[in-house]
């Protein structure tokens, strides 16, 4: 199976942390970068942070200083690490592995998406 599959979602409270799991297959997924994405209800998806083959991280404006993606290329697994959590940071949160562009026949693959909840 070609896949990716999130996990760590849950609820959490203001100020807390939580740390995102996903898990990829069927790729080769040293040579693919990995994002997060968010899409909270009545919003736009938008991007939280990407981590490319090569290391290379950017984040979106409204995690910068709060979230840390990483990757552990031999787990297949790229983590978000989410600390200060705000409950605007509620949203499902989306996990994307995209191909490097010269490759024909390869594409984005998206996750089905794991709920991450931040009380007041």
């Amino acid at each position: 199976q070609v896949q990716v599959v999130e996990s760590g979602g849950g609820l959490v409270q203001s100020g807390g942390s939580l740390r995102l799991s996903c898990a990829a297959s069927g790729i080769i997924f040293s040579r693919y970068a990995m994002g997060w994405y968010r899409q909270a209800p009545g919003k736009q998806r938008e991007l939280v942070a990407i981590i490319a083959s090569s290391g290379s991280t950017n984040y979106g404006d409204s995690v910068k200083g709060r979230f840390i993606i990483s990757r552990d290329n031999a787990m297949n697994t790229v983590f978000l690490q989410m600390n200060s959590l705000k409950p605007e940071d509620t949203a499902v949160y989306y996990c994307n592995a995209d191909p490097p562009r010269a490759v024909i026949g390869w594409y984005s693959i998206w996750g089905q998406g794991t709920q991450v909840t931040v009380s007041s």
